[in-house]
């Protein structure tokens, strides 16, 4: 058995055809969050990328998971996106603000990097200074030109977690670690029926992490192929092959 602690879960979970899949048919939507945290101890809020949420609804999350579960919450779309990280010091306090109501329940933010952004240390620095020490940032690069050292050396300088991607079965970033925890996100696999991942692409995901991060604080893993359930059924099966 792997002694790798890993936190695996989906991207979201406010999903209809999740009907019958993660959720009892007639369950309301009210509950899901519940219901999904009877299966998963982690979740990565997508909603506030579109549209930051105000502090009581972060606490509704709060109160509808069990102790020890955890929400890791992507970023502002106005921080990422639209400001593409110039001053980020209003936005990002904004965010800690907001997320602050989750407790114990936060788990560690995610910066999705716009695909047109291309490497600039200098914002990259400015925005992970603006984020305090207690709260966890992974970042997700996705244009070529981040892949240097300088974006590495970044990211150790303030225990940030190079984000590992992976879309089409094909791995998408390098396998850098460059804090005590990890984060891979896991947006969709090859096999049928689609998006699923096969258990051959699974396993050498499980394979990697466990030779990187043998040691580490704790991984998160987030499987993004949402449709038909398929998130979760991946989510299952990577979970019982890392525990073999």
């Amino acid at each position: 058995m792997s002694t790798v602690t890993l936190r695996i879960g989906t991207s979201g979970w406010q999903y209809r055809d999740w009907r019958g899949v993660l959720y009892p048919p007639k369950c309301p939507t009210t509950r899901w969050l519940g219901e999904y945290a009877q299966t998963f101890d982690t979740v990565e809020n997508n909603n506030a990328f579109y549209r930051l949420p105000e502090s009581d609804t972060f606490v509704k999350w709060r109160d509808a998971t069990p102790p020890g579960f955890l929400m890791a919450v992507k970023a502002s779309r106005f921080l990422t996106h639209i400001k593409r990280l110039r001053d980020p010091a209003e936005p990002v306090e904004r965010l800690v603000q907001r997320v602050d109501a989750l407790g114990n329940r936060l788990g560690p933010v995610l910066l999705q990097l716009p695909p047109t952004l291309r490497a600039d240390q200098d914002l990259l620095a400015a925005t992970l200074r603006e984020f305090p020490d207690r709260i966890r940032v992974a970042v997700e690069f996705r244009h070529d030109s981040w892949w240097t050292d300088e974006t590495r050396h970044t990211l150790e300088k303030h225990a940030a977690a190079c984000v590992w991607a992976d879309r089409g079965s094909r791995r998408l970033t390098p396998l850098w670690r460059t804090a005590d925890w990890g984060y891979l996100r896991l947006h969709e696999g090859r096999a049928r029926p689609r998006p699923r991942y096969g258990r051959r692409a699974l396993q050498s995901w499980v394979r990697r992490v466990q030779e990187a991060f043998s040691d580490a604080r704790e991984t998160f893993v987030y499987f993004n192929n949402d449709p038909g359930g398929a998130a979760v059924r991946d989510a299952q099966l990577f979970d019982a092959l890392q525990k073999r």
